[in-house]
């Protein structure tokens, strides 16, 4: 976690935030990113404020360079409900953040607070605690639908010049029909996998574990990509993820993104704006579209802490039939267009 806003480093921050990230990393079992995103946010906050105090215009290029080291518990003290106010505003209007982005910020502000009240039990008024999060815009998650599923598969079987096919063809299987995350996947180790190829195990969202299960083209890709993966020299390799790079490294984040952009275009999918994570939506849907998946189960399979959570697919489930209703061929046919015609 060293390295955590645009260069900056833990060193800079000040006493009260590096408390509040060891508590969330050790007591509460924050991931490192989480712990980085909620300090990237904290430290935009405290630059504001401190901008905003000098007179110094948030959209200058010295905003950037504001020395918070200064930010202390006595300088969180100090701030007011406006004034986190004016920054949610100043993020949605000047950063462009949306719902989702903002929200986070307020929980950053709201965790800090809260640390700072309850287990530092520090005598101030929690000026974040009545101010309620961002509300969502609603809308349907992207996904793709049977056939185009089938199309990037194909797009992937088809290269065959690419030396990574069969790694390939096996990471989006894996996203395709067990809908686990990009951090997931590239985490899986060779011994997550169960020696009959019948499950793995992941490790998701808060360091949480679970088993997810492999269905029979899981397990046929997989077989496939480990005749290749077990016979590299382990002699010479230096890790025991199951996903290789190039380089027989474990496989990066940015590298399966990579990837899966270029055989979205590749199978005519590239100007969808699909991603990684479109195809986690894309098993989810698949299997509740199915009828034979209940909301409880996939819930567990997608490692979701809520049901409501899971309960989107309900809703695009729904749009799908509302969107076959309209293909009918009688459905632009109605009492005024009939009259209009014999006129």
């Amino acid at each position: 976690m060293e390295n955590i806003y645009a260069g900056k480093t833990k060193k800079e921050l000040s006493d009260i935030l590096l408390e509040f990230s060891s508590y969330k990393t050790v007591i509460q079992g924050c991931s490192t990113k989480t712990v980085d995103e909620y300090l990237l946010d904290l430290a935009t906050f405290a630059r504001f404020i401190l901008a905003k105090r000098a007179g110094i215009s948030p959209e200058s290029e010295e905003f950037a360079e504001i020395d918070i080291s200064s930010a202390d518990a006595e300088f969180f003290k100090s701030v007011k409900t406006p004034e986190i106010y004016e920054f949610l505003l100043y993020a949605g209007t000047v950063r462009k953040n949306m719902w989702a982005a903002k929200a986070r910020k307020l929980s950053a502000i709201k965790a800090l607070y809260k640390f700072m009240t309850t287990k530092k039990n520090m005598q101030f008024e929690n000026p974040a605690i009545n101010i309620e999060s961002p509300k969502p815009k609603k809308t349907l998650p992207k996904f793709l639908t049977l056939d185009e599923s089938i199309s990037l598969l194909q797009a992937i079987q088809n290269d065959k010049k690419s030396k990574t096919r069969l790694r390939d063809f096996a990471i989006v299987t894996l996203f395709l029909n067990c809908g686990m995350r990009l951090s997931e996947l590239v985490g899986i180790n060779l011994s997550d996998l169960d020696r009959e190829l019948r499950s793995l195990r992941v490790v998701g969202k808060g360091g949480k574990e679970r088993i997810v299960y492999l269905n029979t083209a899981c397990k046929e890709a997989l077989l496939e990509y480990l005749k290749w993966r077990l016979g590299v020299d382990h002699a010479r390799l230096a890790t025991k993820a199951l996903f290789l790079s190039n380089r027989n490294q474990r496989i990066s984040v940015k590298t399966v993104q990579w990837m899966v952009y270029k055989y979205l275009a590749a199978a005519g999918l590239g100007s969808r704006r699909y991603s990684v994570h479109k195809l986690r939506h894309t098993a989810a849907t698949l299997m509740y579209q199915s009828g034979e998946v209940d909301l409880r189960v996939l819930k567990d399979i997608l490692g979701h802490e809520q049901l409501n959570t899971t309960q989107i697919y309900t809703h695009v489930s729904n749009a799908a039939i509302s969107e076959a209703m309209e293909k009918n061929p009688l459905a632009n046919i109605s009492f005024a267009r009939q009259e209009k015609q014999k006129d």
